[in-house]
């Protein structure tokens, strides 16, 4: 135990006692002697190790770290590792503008390279001037970048006290992570579940990556109606309707137009179907054909489709059997050689003038020749409408045609889809109504997963191709490593039965030189964590995990891809429950991000007003709603901080009192606020088996005020012994002070972590966040019956009397020489019981109470002593 200080404070909490837990061992997980029962584990998300975390993270944190520290207080042994996600796109573009440099896998490595910057002067560099590297520099640098952004963000979680096991720390990109990776994928290959094939692909331009349908988000962007007059062939047609005229916002994508398409049940375009037109300027004959997924009533009912303008015509492309005439290159540019189709003089001269240029160019230009051949028809009309962008990206996503490897995912497997559901169906939510989300999710998939990233740190997919008499990959035979040989690095190693020197040469093998994609890691994490295939005993001391915590804006990414690779390997749900926080809104109520630039970073919160106040704010919001935030006026953390320093003034002031004697609660005043206080435990207990962590901090910091301004004003007088109460009755109030303050210590522990252990060290051996979490019963067996009604009757009455007081402009501390209260009959008798602590409290020398026509307790009458007296 420690002393009591004689001033305390909330400063230099999170230091003294952030540095015990760690020397003691407090959050580690104690695994000897575990069965699965005495567990509870958490598969606690990995942030983005990448930057600096915001008042986002601290606040879906601080809410997982509520219900790790009620069930260590449970008794269980809780598994609350701590990982971080540090491979992707996120890592690579804070490198380059870290250290101003490119990678580029053509160049050799250096040894010892000094990269041009080392910190944010990086940043003013234009990408053209980035340096190039080395791929082994670039991810060198990558790997010691991330190394101290966790070392940053570590010391940040350890000041907000988050009670994590720091030794069961991972890294997405470290060597068990890599092997465990891979082993799942190769497993998924072997089984059929991960495949290679050649498809229209969603594309990033500026990163040079293919793009899943998860990382998509639809953006409001200027466009343009231009309508085009494509023109009949066949000899049916009169004369004046030979032209068809259609709308389109992306006229640049004219020459890979392969079809118009027209809803079949649409009379305008009944004659069309099964004939042909001629497209406008470059003169190729191309089909009308029917699709249910044509819009009568966009444009002029009729759309050309191209390959590819957006994901309709994917979907036409695929379902129609239409050929393929790609003109866009993987820099975004119109590529050089003109599709074979455009035959004529005119038509290959136009698109001589397309190409090399970007898409904004190329339409310019497409334009403009529309305009000189007159096929552009009446005028530009100006439109806002949705565009898909990479989440990460800039620019409008492109659709090329690449070679990428996916993992069934239940988009075209029924039975697989509605395996996902059903775990879907068992996996409990909270809240409920995020599930909704999940089934949404999965009932829209339209395409396999796309797990293949053309970037460069992140996880190796574990392949290699061999290589035909004349130097070609064979890519339908893939080489796959066996699992001793895991992990591996395509691009450096050589596959079994290969020698280094075959690389590159006809009869030998290349390796695959793309990487997963970060999901594909991430959905991984409860193997990660748990030692899957590395650790098997603690594998089967946490899984199925108990919790998934994360945020609702993943629900399609993280949860449902971690979901899928449990569903993949062992065919069962990866946890039990999920816990889905909602979002930080700023001042606005706009979703706080850093694509946004409307973050808050949280250190300077921390150090302002202490971490148990931020736990607070974080803590108060239930899961599943969001909360708006302003730095400027953070009433809130405000407030938390009032009750943490309230805290620590309660418990100095309870544990002054002579506790000599304390054992038996024999006063109604004293039983009736431990009646209610059991009620309270049974509200908090319930609250956060339901995970609802904001009611049981509501419920415990509403009594807590009514215990330090009612209760113990009421009995400080008695406790103090200053009263003619016998010494019986001194203990029991100071044995329901001191049971009261225990009891209140450990319900705010989950909350207010540092503010509960340094009260707690005044009267306890170890730490509150070991101590049992408490039981009504025990509590209730205290309170031998009370009357639970009892305190909020002598608190009505001191209330009428504080203000009697303060309206004849008289301190509290005047004595009152007569005091008529009067109640309902019933009540009035009860009142009597504690009438001596009423009367000490309100300084009364004759307090009279009576039965009247009132409904609450009502002071009738008060005389104040008098200045002269």
């Amino acid at each position: 135990m420690s002393e009591i200080p004689d001033k305390p404070q909330l400063e230099g909490l999170e230091s003294k006692w952030g540095a015990v837990w760690e020397r003691d061992g407090v959050y580690a997980f104690a695994r000897d002697g575990a069965e699965r029962g005495d567990v509870y584990s958490i598969d606690t998300p990995p942030p983005t190790a990448s930057g600096s975390l915001h008042v986002g993270h601290v606040f879906s944190y601080t809410h997982t770290d509520t219900v790790a520290r009620f069930q260590r207080m449970r008794g269980k042994r809780v598994f609350y590792p701590m990982g971080w996600d540090d491979n992707g796109l996120p890592t690579e573009r804070r490198v380059q503008n870290y250290y101003g440099v490119r990678c580029d896998p053509s160049l050799p490595y250096v040894d010892d390279f000094v990269p041009p910057h080392d910190g944010g002067d990086g940043k003013s560099v234009k990408a053209a001037d980035q340096q190039p590297i080395s791929r082994r520099n670039f991810i060198e640098l990558c790997e010691r970048l991330t190394v101290e952004d966790e070392r940053q963000f570590e010391d940040l979680w350890r000041t907000l006290g988050l009670s994590v096991d720091w030794a069961q720390t991972y890294r997405t990109i470290g060597p068990e992570s890599l092997r465990a990776s891979q082993l799942a994928f190769v497993r998924n290959v072997e089984r059929g579940e991960a495949y290679q094939a050649q498809a229209p692909t969603l594309w990033d331009v500026t990163f040079r990556t293919a793009v899943a349908q998860a990382e998509l988000e639809d953006r409001e962007q200027p466009g343009a109606y231009h309508q085009l007059a494509f023109h009949r062939t066949d000899s049916s047609a009169a004369v004046g309707d030979g032209d068809i005229l259609i709308d389109t916002t992306r006229p640049e994508l004219l020459a890979a137009c392969v079809a118009l398409v027209a809803h079949p049940e649409d009379d305008r375009y009944q004659d069309l179907f099964g004939t042909t037109v001629r497209t406008p300027v470059f003169d190729v004959e191309v089909p009308v054909v029917a699709h249910h997924l044509a819009q009568p009533d966009k444009g002029t009912g009729i759309a050309m489709i191209c390959t590819f303008g957006d994901v309709n015509d994917v979907v036409w492309w695929r379902e129609l059997q239409l050929p393929s005439r790609s003109i866009l290159g993987f820099d975004g540019r119109v590529v050089a050689e003109a599709p074979e189709a455009i035959t004529s003089e005119a038509g290959r001269a136009a698109y001589a003038q397309l190409a090399g240029k970007t898409v904004f160019s190329a339409k310019k230009a497409m334009v403009e020749l529309l305009q000189a051949s007159g096929e552009l028809v009446g005028e530009i009309r100006s439109i806002t409408h949705p565009v898909k962008f990479f989440e990460k990206g800039d620019k409008p996503l492109e659709i090329v045609s690449t070679r990428q490897w996916y993992i069934a995912n239940g988009a075209r497997d029924e039975d697989r889809r509605a395996r996902l559901l059903a775990h879907g169906r068992e996996l409990q939510w909270h809240p409920e109504f995020m599930r909704v989300r999940y089934e949404n999710w999965v009932e829209g998939l339209t395409g396999d997963w796309l797990v293949s990233r053309q970037r460069f740190f992140g996880v190796p997919i574990p392949v290699w191709y061999p290589l035909d008499a004349a130097g070609n990959p064979e890519f339908d035979a893939p080489i796959l490593p066996s699992e001793a040989q895991l992990p591996v690095d395509p691009s450096t190693d050589a596959p079994e039965g290969y020698s280094p020197e075959q690389r590159g040469i006809p009869g030998g093998f290349q390796g695959e030189v793309d990487v997963m994609d970060t999901w594909a890691t991430s959905s991984l994490t409860p193997q990660l964590a748990g030692g899957w295939e590395r650790d098997p005993e603690l594998f089967a001391l946490v899984s199925p995990y108990d919790l998934r915590p994360q945020g609702q804006d993943i629900i399609r990414t993280w949860l449902f891809s971690t979901l899928l690779r449990s569903e993949l390997e062992d065919g069962q749900l990866p946890w039990r429950h999920a816990g889905i926080s909602g979002w930080i809104l700023d001042p606005d109520r706009k979703k706080m991000s850093k694509s946004k630039g409307n973050v808050v970073t949280p250190a300077g919160m921390l150090a302002q007003h202490g971490s148990d106040a931020v736990r607070y704010w974080a803590a108060s919001a239930k899961l599943g709603t969001d909360a708006a935030f302003d730095p400027q006026n953070p009433t809130q953390i405000k407030i938390g901080r009032r009750l943490a320093i309230k805290l620590l003034n309660a418990a100095k002031f309870t544990l002054n009192f002579d506790a000599s004697g304390t054992g038996t609660v024999t006063e109604p005043l004293d039983r009736s606020m431990l009646t209610r206080l059991a009620r309270v435990v049974s509200d908090a207990t319930r609250a956060f088996e339901s995970y609802d962590h904001a009611r049981a901090l509501e419920v415990t910091e509403s009594f807590f005020w009514t215990f330090c301004d009612d209760y113990l004003e009421l009995v400080k007088e008695r406790a103090h012994g200053a009263t003619e109460a016998d010494d019986a009755a001194r203990a029991s109030a100071v044995t329901a002070l001191r049971e009261a303050l225990s009891v209140f210590i450990r319900l705010l522990a989950p909350f207010l972590p540092f503010a509960t252990e340094e009260t707690w060290s005044w009267f306890n051996e170890g730490s509150v966040h070991h101590a049992a979490w408490p039981e009504p019963a025990h509590v209730t067996d205290l309170a031998a019956d009370g009357d639970e009604g009892l305190l909020d009757l002598v608190g009505e009455a001191l209330i009428g009397i504080r203000g009697a007081k303060s309206e004849a402009k008289a301190s509290q501390r005047t004595a009152v020489t007569l005091a008529v209260v009067q109640a309902p009959a019933g009540d009035a008798e009860r009142l009597i019981t504690a009438s001596p602590d009423l009367a000490a409290v309100g300084r009364i020398v004759d307090l009279r109470i009576e039965r009247g026509d009132v409904a609450r307790p009502t002071v009738a009458r008060i005389t104040l002593e008098t200045a002269e007296a």
